[in-house]
């Protein structure tokens, strides 16, 4: 398959963003292409495939004459690699849903994964006038937020990583998957699946103690994977909302949701422009450092610095991130 992603946008800063941690489980890099399996709606085995950008292997810029990059993803073939994944012996072109639909709910995905449905024009253009983001946007034209399109990993990633540095919460979120997710054999190597909800909502504290989650933390993983195996929740009530106050409003009503964790699933996964975790340490961090300052930014200068961003307040965010990660 080839998809066209729209311009701006740059393979390489974004193959170097999702590079930036050695504990990353749930998709490998190798010869400049991404390897990843997912589960797409209306299949009850994991897609395998491959993502890269240019016409060969060795080619990661290839531009259309007034277009953007193409990028290409080919389905591989891969078998079941542990108990959980035993339902499904073959994944690949074999799968039990039309072809037509594989494909389609494989663009989708990308799409979602990647933000390709984005105009990022009036962001750059706003942008180019702020002294902060300035020089971000030069530095990584073409960057998107990279999503994280399955609500239940989105809300157990902003969990795990509540008061930790970041290379602590990679290992944590190892350990979860590698523990209780389930994985497949393919072209490179073996790729992991974020566990179900099902699946974390039938333990206990006790079993998540061995990974060294807290005792709370384990708490707030198992509650939310009820209220999604119960059907309490899910991605599609919440974008009924459709205002991202008003989600926000519901995530924190949920036992281990703060502002910060609800903010960061919906720029993450939910694609709200204007989520704006203001409390995130490594927001204010990056802030201290690119002003200079001796200490880190109260809330309201960071609230006067983002009075411009006003709906792109995830993406300047999250450019601001990318200075320190």
């Amino acid at each position: 398959m080839e998809l066209e992603a729209p311009v701006p946008f740059d393979f390489n800063v974004n193959l170097d963003y999702l590079l930036r941690s050695p504990n990353e489980c749930l998709y490998h890099i190798q010869g400049g292409a991404i390897h990843k399996a997912a589960m797409l709606p209306g299949s009850s085995t994991p897609a395998v495939f491959s993502l890269r950008s240019g016409e060969s292997g060795n080619a990661l810029s290839d531009r259309k004459p007034g277009g953007g990059t193409k990028l290409h993803i080919r389905l591989q073939s891969a078998i079941a690699d542990c108990p959980a994944a035993k339902a499904a012996p073959a994944v690949g072109p074999q799968q039990s849903i039309p072809r037509a639909q594989l494909q389609a709910g494989l663009a989708a995905y990308v799409r979602d994964w990647l933000d390709l449905d984005r105009d990022l024009l009036p962001f750059y253009a706003m942008a180019e006038q702020d002294p902060l983001l300035r020089p971000l946007v030069q530095r990584y034209y073409g960057l998107r937020i990279m999503g994280i399109p399955d609500l239940f990993e989105a809300l157990c990633w902003g969990i795990i990583g509540q008061q930790i540095n970041l290379p602590f919460a990679y290992t944590l979120k190892k350990r979860l998957v590698e523990t209780f997710g389930s994985s497949v054999k393919s072209d490179a190597g073996r790729l992991w699946l974020f566990p179900e909800p099902e699946t974390i909502a039938s333990l206990t504290v006790g079993d998540l103690t061995p990974l060294q989650l807290t005792t709370r933390k384990s708490e707030y993983l198992i509650g939310v994977a009820r209220l999604m195996a119960d059907g309490e929740l899910s991605k599609a009530m919440l974008l009924e909302y459709g205002d991202t106050q008003a989600i926000a409003r519901k995530l924190t009503g949920i036992r281990g949701i703060g502002p910060w964790t609800a903010h960061y699933v919906m720029m993450r996964c939910l694609r709200r422009p204007d989520a704006f975790p203001i409390d995130d340490a490594g927001l204010h961090n990056a802030l201290k450092d690119a002003l200079g300052l001796a200490a880190k930014p109260d809330k309201a200068l960071i609230s006067k610095l983002a009075s411009g961003w006003s709906g792109w307040e995830a993406y300047a965010a999250f450019y601001l991130w990318r200075r320190l990660y």
